[in-house]
């Protein structure tokens, strides 16, 4: 095929795939590997990985490396056909996945890939987990499907990743999204017993992390607490929550000091990990209403 022809037919393949195309894809619209070869030796193409090429002219862009690998995983089919598989099909995954996140200080050496199938490789660049994804742990970053920041965390864990390491890419993520922590603590029960804690405890091994980060509960408290009429409201929630007796007695207390002291006492069982759940459930109820209302 003319040079002129073979880069028409794949730029309308790689225009919707980072500039990128695979030579299945390629073969799919009449272009030979000799073909890619020649392009490839007059600087029209570049060639990324194996299988894998990226038109000369296009932006480098972000993650190329995981684009590539990503693209190579399925190589005959285009990425928009992909991205409707989601849990279903291949997705970026661990210290890969953390760093499409922007999460941790992490950065592998090779792309990490999760399957429902079990799959192998002798390709040195890649790895494949397989693991049957729930729906809700799979995201969509950067045009590529990734495990949500939940699940990549517990798959850190999972993958022994010293917990301090983990620990950093926890503190990122809830700075940067509002993590599901009950999620997150379910992600990790099985996880729970050899890293010390009881069998299927994964809230203790959260509070480990969270402890580790820096983020431990009287933080998470003080966070809330200085939120504008945040206070107001957790302790309006926390106290619909208390029983009647111990809110009648809290009521009974003739003395400030008293009351201080009774608050003092039911705070330090509060689960502040709920907590600021149920916290950041009426700041986004209340911010929707502000903007129903404006």
């Amino acid at each position: 095929m003319k040079a002129r022809d073979a880069l028409r037919e794949l730029a309308e393949v790689s225009a919707s795939q980072w500039g990128m195309f695979t030579s299945a894809q390629a073969a799919t619209r009449g272009v030979s590997r000799l073909d890619l070869s020649r392009l490839t030796e007059c600087g029209d193409l570049v060639r990324l990985a194996h299988g894998v090429y990226k038109d000369a002219g296009a932006p480098s862009g972000a993650y190329l490396d995981v684009r590539a690998a990503w693209l190579s995983s399925d190589p005959a089919r285009l990425a928009s056909e992909r991205l409707d598989d989601g849990h279903r099909g291949v997705v970026i995954s661990g210290q890969t996945a953390a760093w499409l996140h922007d999460i941790g200080d992490l950065r592998s050496n090779r792309t990490e890939l999760t399957t429902p199938v079990r799959r192998q490789t002798q390709r040195a660049d890649l790895h494949y987990r397989r693991r049957d994804l729930p729906e809700e742990d799979v995201t969509i970053r950067d045009g590529l499907p990734v495990t949500t920041a939940e699940r990549t965390i517990a798959d850190l864990v999972e993958d022994r990743t010293d917990l301090s390491i983990v620990a950093d890419a926890l503190r990122d993520a809830s700075r940067k999204s509002e993590l599901d922590l009950e999620l997150l603590g379910r992600r990790l029960a099985p996880l729970a017993e050899r890293n010390g804690h009881r069998k299927g405890d994964g809230v203790a091994l959260l509070d480990q992390l969270l402890v580790i980060a820096g983020i431990d509960r009287e933080a998470i408290a003080k966070q809330i607490a200085s939120l504008d009429g945040m206070g107001a409201l957790v302790a309006r929630n926390y106290l619909k929550q208390m029983p009647t007796e111990e809110l009648a007695a809290l009521i009974g207390a003739t003395a400030l000091q008293d009351v201080k002291a009774t608050l003092s006492a039911q705070t330090k069982a509060i689960d502040w990990t709920q907590l600021a759940r149920s916290a950041a459930a009426l700041e986004r109820t209340r911010t929707a209403t502000g903007e129903a209302e404006t």
